[in-house]
């Protein structure tokens, strides 16, 4: 019975992701295939163990009892050991119901600054790395892939005198600027994100970001452009804007580097999206 709760419990919680809309802040949504069939398969474990427990308890199934009792132990014949099993199944089952789930905003910045292009900073996974500013998928491929994938997109854009970046291009989009920003200079460009003021060496320099998931969260980040804003326009962190401009190339002395910027034009505050997250097409 108890295998019957812990299945059923994570076909339900599969399911309280999906309908609550959480699940987006776990994993590429494009992988949305993926908890269905875990939904599926937990469904169906969940009647085997149902029917299992069932059959146990008729009156004399002894002898099947306790075939059925050595075939699925698999050695954890010691109550402890068993217990510890469960609590560990259990676990994820109580995370992900209990614990809340937030939006990043700028305050993960600030605790953990950013760097370029890949921050050294691991998080958890010794072979997934926090991502800034610009969204590397390179890791994800060999160098001929890689290149091959990238020259691909590159003809998407490269005749577009003005990127309309959405939540569907954004990651992509990004991703070209910074491995080919002198084809991108001078091009107009347009989209949304946050604001992020950097105060590095008595200066200020304003971002625009997104919090993007390549993958899943172990692998999400920070992603967006400098924004040179106009200079009476009163920004905070946090707030959400509209920018149009034109793209450049401007030294950014913490890095002691040329990166992309936007030479912003035309500015409107918006409110912030329903969904804060963007996400890496494959």
């Amino acid at each position: 019975m108890i295998r019957f709760l812990i299945l059923s419990g994570y076909f339900e919680l599969m399911m309280y992701l999906q309908v609550s809309g959480r699940l987006d802040q776990y994993i590429n949504v494009h992988y949305r295939y993926l908890i269905f069939l875990t939904m599926a398969l937990s469904l169906l474990l969940a009647l085997v163990q149902l029917k299992i427990w069932a059959d146990g308890g008729k009156k004399g199934s002894h002898d099947h009892d306790h075939d059925q009792h050595h075939d699925h132990d698999h050695g954890l014949t010691k109550p402890y050991q068993r217990g510890i099993a469960y609590v560990l199944l259990v676990l994820p089952l109580v995370v992900g119901t209990l614990f809340p789930t937030i939006s990043l905003d700028t305050t993960i910045v600030e605790a953990k600054g950013f760097s370029f292009p890949v921050s050294k900073e691991s998080v958890g996974d010794p072979e997934m790395n926090t991502q800034y500013l610009k969204p590397d998928t390179s890791i994800y491929y060999n160098q001929s892939d890689y290149n091959e994938q990238m020259t691909k997109l590159m003809k998407k854009y490269e005749t577009d005198q003005k990127l309309t970046v959405t939540d569907e291009n954004y990651l992509e989009v990004m991703e070209l600027i910074y491995n080919y920003p002198n084809s991108f200079v001078g091009k107009k460009i347009s989209f949304t994100g946050f604001v992020y003021e950097a105060n590095k060496e008595n200066q200020k320099y304003d971002f625009l970001f997104r919090f993007g998931i390549i993958h899943c969260v172990a692998d999400s980040g920070v992603f967006g452009l400098m924004a040179k804003l106009p200079d009476l326009l009163m920004v905070k962190n946090n707030q959400w804007l509209h920018v149009e401009g034109t793209i450049t190339l401007d030294f950014f002395e913490p890095f002691d580097r040329q990166i992309p910027s936007v030479e912003v034009n035309d500015v409107q505050t918006v409110s912030s999206p329903k969904n804060q997250y963007v996400y890496r097409a494959f």
